[in-house]
């Protein structure tokens, strides 16, 4: 690949910035069409090791045969960044040769399998100079912006809950997983409370198990408490194997604040009850929204137009890797506590992940970025 020049271009009628997506699979289709939606954004290359996938996806986004590849480094297209999208495990390898060939990358939850390989990602996006984003879709809910517009006024949070109930047949690797609900669909709801109660997480709780009637290897359903550093408490019910009423996939949602409390059933527009009762209903805005809102934030970052970022006006930053560690580590502790029955001290897990990552990282330049927390 050879690296473009997307850093500072002009906001309108310039040229679109080149993509290359790694993984074509099926969440690899999903990231192609939007992709193919934004009005900035060019699909220049795609690499993945399954041929026919690759021939697939390369007649419906009309790319020659020269734009495919089965690994970055026989793809010989210029390009402006690359997009993540293969399993967890080739997160760190893929994102790595991304960063070393001078090219920010988007990749997909979570950002590695283990918070160690997600801090080895870190230094190599220090290491480089190079933008590396994870993408965390819920943030870029309308729902969300909205509730973030209303939490300033409704003063400390004392709590969120969130409860998810769903029964998704997904096949694959996420059926063999040991704890599929935590790892892949609660680190959306982990770091969405993050997000909204803006502060450190200190410590996590939790316990897992999967139903007689579950069709997952590993647990399927979990109860998680999270305590934060200012005494605010996230609890979190969730099952991938619930049968009957099927709640959203964004969650169901309760804030509780100094001034009043916010609801949200996952779909529609939040309601917020003030303390001397008054009802009010936030509008919502028209921000693009989940994988579509996460490109978005993305490419105008690599572009430079970094002006969109302003929480205030309910758009929400770009996780970059620095940042979503955190959010991991808050998964591998809910894991951790669930196999254990102990709380999980996060600072802690964080710490004994950093000592890790020094001794699994064989480049010294990015070994030298681990010593620095």
């Amino acid at each position: 690949m050879t690296p473009g020049s997307a850093t500072n271009p002009q906001r309108s009628g310039r040229p679109p910035t080149r993509l290359v997506q790694v993984g074509v699979g099926a969440m690899g289709r999903t990231w192609l069409d939007a992709i193919a939606r934004h009005p900035d954004a060019e699909l220049a290359g795609i690499v993945d090791l399954d041929r026919t996938a690759l021939a697939q996806a390369a007649t419906v986004h009309d790319l020659p045969t020269n734009a495919t590849a089965t690994s970055l480094a026989e793809l010989d297209v210029a390009a402006d960044a690359v997009v993540n999208v293969t399993v967890p495990a080739a997160h760190l390898p893929v994102s790595v040769a991304a960063l070393r060939a001078g090219l920010p990358v988007l990749c997909e939850k979570p950002a590695a399998p283990t918070v160690a390989d997600a801090l080895r990602m870190a230094a190599a996006s220090r290491a480089t100079g190079c933008l590396l984003v994870v993408s965390q879709s819920r943030r870029f809910l309308r729902g969300v912006a909205a509730i973030r517009r209303v939490l300033p006024d409704l003063g400390a949070i004392s709590s969120v809950s969130c409860a998810f109930h769903r029964a998704p047949r997904f096949g694959g690797f996420r059926e063999e997983m040991a704890h599929p609900l935590l790892v892949d669909m609660a680190i959306h709801h982990l770091d969405l409370a993050r997000l909204l109660v803006d502060d450190r997480p200190a410590t996590v709780q939790a316990t897992s198990w999967n139903p007689p009637w579950s069709w997952f290897a590993g647990d399927a359903a979990a109860d998680v408490v999270v305590t934060f550093a200012a005494g605010a408490r996230f609890d979190y019910a969730g099952s991938w194997v619930a049968r009957g009423a099927q709640g959203s996939w964004n969650g169901s949602w309760r804030i509780s604040a100094e001034h009043g409390s916010v609801t949200w059933d996952g779909e529609d527009a939040p309601e917020v009850v003030t303390a001397d009762g008054e009802r009010v209903v936030p509008t919502l805005g028209d921000e693009p929204e989940e994988v579509d809102g996460s490109l978005a934030a993305f490419l105008a970052l690599v572009r430079g137009e970094t002006g969109s970022e302003d929480a205030g006006r309910g758009v929400v930053p770009a996780s970059d890797i620095d940042d979503n560690v955190t959010s991991l580590a808050m998964v591998a502790a809910a894991v951790t506590a669930a196999d254990t029955s102990r709380p999980v001290d996060v600072a802690d897990l964080l710490s004994r992940s950093r000592a890790e990552a020094l001794v699994t990282e064989p480049d010294p330049a990015l070994r030298a970025g681990l010593s620095d927390p």
